[in-house]
């Protein structure tokens, strides 16, 4: 008769709860997973350790200000109250080579309220890397000026201005860097649009009149009528042969 082979007095519980102590060696398979798993949480607390102390070194450089001009969409979110969509046009702008001269330009940008922008202010550094920006003037809307308006104020050459137009009546423009994007004009440009343009949407069309029926008569594309013209049954007049 077949001998059946001695079990271990332990039971799979307790064998196991000893392994976890510590009190049985555990098995070359079971070693190895749990070796790589503690070498995995090792290196992710290295990285941790390591990303903070890079935070560290950068908040110490910049005594936690924000370069205005070199900021990153992260640096803009540690301001209160800074949405992820100021952040997001900012960092676009910058990388078109947008800069901005001093608090006026961001606060005509963002359309920040004053209080916000005085607690910003303690953060903030403008340093402008090339030469100074143009004074702004006075806004000019992008979606609703005429041809002339335009030319004159932005200083558009006639390709960028039939292009500007056309652009806005396939969709209106949102901001400056879309207005960038779609025209790709050079930042310089760009730069001396700032606080000189607005965006609001398009003007609607005024309602047709009405023909006191309750409902506007359809728009012609025919030119004015003209005055009715003599029937074909009238007599024409005779020509005169003679005295």
């Amino acid at each position: 008769m077949a001998t059946m082979a001695p079990r271990h007095w332990l039971d799979p519980l307790a064998r196991r709860l000893l392994i976890a102590t510590g009190q049985l060696p555990a098995p070359a398979e079971q070693a190895s997973q749990r070796a790589a798993r503690e070498a995995a949480a090792r290196e992710a607390e290295r990285e941790a350790l390591l990303d903070q102390e890079l935070r560290a070194l950068k908040l110490a450089q910049t005594g936690g200000l924000v370069d205005v001009n070199r900021a990153t969409a992260s640096d803009w979110g540690q301001l209160p109250g800074c949405t992820a969509e100021q952040a997001d046009l900012l960092v676009r702008l910058q990388a078109g080579g947008v800069q901005l001269s001093g608090p006026d330009d961001l606060q005509r940008l963002l359309r920040l309220e004053a209080h916000v922008l005085r607690e910003w202010l303690p953060r903030l550094v403008f340093r402008w890397y090339g030469e100074p920006a143009p004074i702004p003037l006075a806004p000019v809307a992008i979606n609703r000026a005429g041809a002339a308006e335009l030319k004159e104020r932005l200083a558009l050459s006639p390709s960028r201005l039939q292009r500007l137009r056309q652009e806005r009546t396939r969709a209106p423009f949102r901001d400056l860097a879309d207005l960038q994007a779609r025209l790709e004009v050079p930042a310089s440009l760009v730069e001396s649009w700032i606080g000189r343009v607005s965006f609001e949407p398009p003007e609607p069309l005024p309602p047709l009149p009405s023909d006191g029926t309750g409902s506007a008569p359809a728009r012609s594309e025919r030119g004015p009528s003209l005055p009715p013209t003599r029937g074909r049954s009238a007599p024409l007049p005779r020509p005169r042969t003679g005295p």
